[in-house]
């Protein structure tokens, strides 16, 4: 591209390090009490993330700015199972983190590309990657014949929610976390959705 951005499926084996830490970066807010110490949540991140369910926002110099990830039957951009939890965290620990993180989950619909974060560097900020990582998800939907992107934001979130409509993703239903605010950070979530 002219702006020295290009969007690429997956995201390059050598940037897994970063894309943890640019994932971590993103939603530690939301899962820092649970998968913390920062450590162990970046040796879990880095296992997990599946590239066959992202698309990349990459520099001139092949550098990681932003990344999108999604869901579908198939599989997701971080989608470890319990035994990935205890490995890192241990038969206890990662029992219970797992079983915490699972209120968090969302099932896949028929003919529903579901995101699974999107995110963008901070040193990248304000150049359009975001917009230019959500047209390429709507685009790998229609690849996938798929005929609608669905995403959840949070109310703590309000500069992606604006981001989202920007790009035609319209309010669909809104989840309150009840008590579960105090270990997610947020209080609801809007759930978002655009035909393709």
């Amino acid at each position: 591209m002219s702006d020295g951005i290009t969007i690429v499926p997956g995201f390059p084996e050598d940037q897994r390090p970063v894309t943890a830490g640019l994932f971590w970066q993103a939603f530690r807010g939301k899962l820092g009490k649970v998968l913390s110490p920062e450590r162990k949540a970046m040796q879990l991140i880095e296992r997990i993330l599946d590239p066959d369910f992202a698309i990349s926002a990459l520099g001139r110099e092949g550098d990681l700015l932003g990344l999108a990830g999604f869901k579908t039957a198939k599989g997701a951009l971080v989608a470890g199972e319990l035994s990935d939890m205890t490995a890192v965290f241990g038969p206890f620990g990662g029992f219970w983190r797992g079983m915490v993180l699972d209120v968090l989950e969302r099932d896949v619909e028929p003919g529903i590309l579901l995101m699974d974060g999107i995110f963008v560097s901070e040193r990248a900020r304000g150049q359009g990657i975001g917009t230019k990582l959500l047209d390429a998800v709507c685009i790998e939907a229609q690849r996938q014949q798929l005929s609608r992107v669905r995403l959840d934001v949070i109310d703590t979130n309000p500069r992606a929610r604006a981001l989202y409509e920007r790009q035609g993703f319209m309010p669909l239903s809104r989840e309150e976390t009840g008590p579960l605010k105090y270990v997610f950070g947020f209080s609801s979530a809007t759930r978002m959705e655009r035909p393709v």
